[in-house]
């Protein structure tokens, strides 16, 4: 029993918490901006363990449509299913209670909320299949973790306002750079068996486009910032972003997948970063 356990644990990336915390950052800006740095601890608690339980889903699901495809990539043939520790079957069945355990903290929420948590349980169902017909799998990465940026400012507020979808553009243009960042890891793997990404799709002017597009989410946060009126300190968390966005240009600019790897993990301080300035600018206003 604890080998199955601990089998479920890792097809579901627990022991890799760097999923987690780039869906969870986003969540928190959204969080703590659509509350004016006053959150309702229901509202936390629930998005924090949805959080937890989307992000292990979609790991699931993700294994599953790949079932076939990660004995053959170097870095993901140690998953269970790739080995057939885990069966599809235990997969599906997986998958299923984690979406309902997740559903059932939404309908703790508003009716709005409870509804967009649909096209979110979508979102993550859909994209693990969007490498098989798009070259963007990035782009729908992004919707996926970004979804809970709108869903949050409902539950906090009753509504979604332009503001929020600003905030989700950011949060799919982090997540396209970053995700466009661990594609190079794979890239030429992917290209051997047939799987798209952008990293692919962008070939030698992959830098030069993953720049561009972290140069728009820095414009997006700025303009973030401007709607929801916040200070010097947020302002500061996004100068911050811009200095670790750069040293990711230096790390992947010779395209060595290691350094890629560092790159892509490195949007964990960006995220934190970004939160940091939020948090303090409504603390010591």
């Amino acid at each position: 029993m604890r080998h199955r356990l601990r089998q479920y644990a890792l097809l579901m990336r627990l022991d890799k918490p760097i999923g987690i915390l780039l869906l969870l950052w986003p969540t928190l800006w959204a969080l703590w901006i659509a509350a004016e740095g006053e959150p309702s601890i229901d509202v936390f608690i629930v998005f924090s363990l949805g959080v937890l339980l989307m992000r292990s889903a979609g790991c699931v699901i993700n294994d599953y449509a790949d079932r076939k495809i990660d004995p053959h990539v170097v870095r993901t043939q140690g998953r269970p299913m790739a080995t057939g520790d885990v069966s599809p079957r235990e997969a599906r069945w997986l998958f299923v209670g984690l979406c309902l355990s997740a559903f059932a903290l939404v309908l703790f929420m508003n009716a709005l909320t409870i509804q967009l948590s649909i096209i979110g349980a979508l979102l993550a169902f859909i994209y693990p299949y969007t490498k098989r017909y798009t070259y963007l799998p990035q782009v729908f990465l992004g919707l996926a973790f970004g979804w809970a940026v709108p869903m949050v400012f409902a539950a906090q507020t009753g509504g979604v306002p332009q503001l929020a979808w600003l905030l989700l553009t950011g949060t799919v243009l982090w997540a396209t750079a970053y995700d466009t960042m661990y594609a190079m890891v794979d890239r030429d793997d992917d290209i051997r068996i047939g799987v798209k990404s952008s990293a692919i799709l962008f070939g030698e002017a992959d830098r030069l486009i993953i720049g561009l597009i972290q140069a728009l989410l820095i414009l997006v946060l700025l303009l973030v910032g401007r709607q929801a009126e916040m200070g010097g300190y947020y302002y500061l968390g996004v100068l911050v972003a811009l200095g670790l966005s750069a040293y990711q240009q230096v790390l992947i600019h010779d395209r060595q997948p290691k350094a890629c790897f560092r790159a892509f993990l490195n949007n964990n301080w960006l995220g934190m970063a970004v939160f940091a300035g939020i948090l303090l600018d409504y603390w010591l206003r």
